[in-house]
């Protein structure tokens, strides 16, 4: 095993045997997604457009599966009712 594994769990047994954490751990920057060219803007504002009709799409669709659950139900109560 390595110095640095075996100083981790060291560390994990004995409190006090802790050190500074390792350069890995410690917090890296933020990616920055930003885009680095004409092609990669346009890019991703078609796909922000695609995934609001996706959003849309979907949102329609789980309106129609209530609508059927509902009328299903309706039915069902109907005929027991009778």
């Amino acid at each position: 095993m390595s110095d640095e594994l075996v100083r981790l769990l060291r560390g994990l047994l004995r409190p006090e045997a802790r050190k500074a954490p390792p350069a890995l751990l410690q917090e890296q920057p933020a990616v920055v997604s930003a885009p680095t060219s004409t092609f990669e803007a346009l890019l991703q504002e078609r796909l922000r457009a695609v995934e609001a009709e996706l959003a849309e799409q979907r949102n329609r669709v789980n309106g129609l599966l209530f609508l059927v659950a509902g009328t299903v139900l309706v039915q069902l109560l109907l005929r027991l009712a009778l």
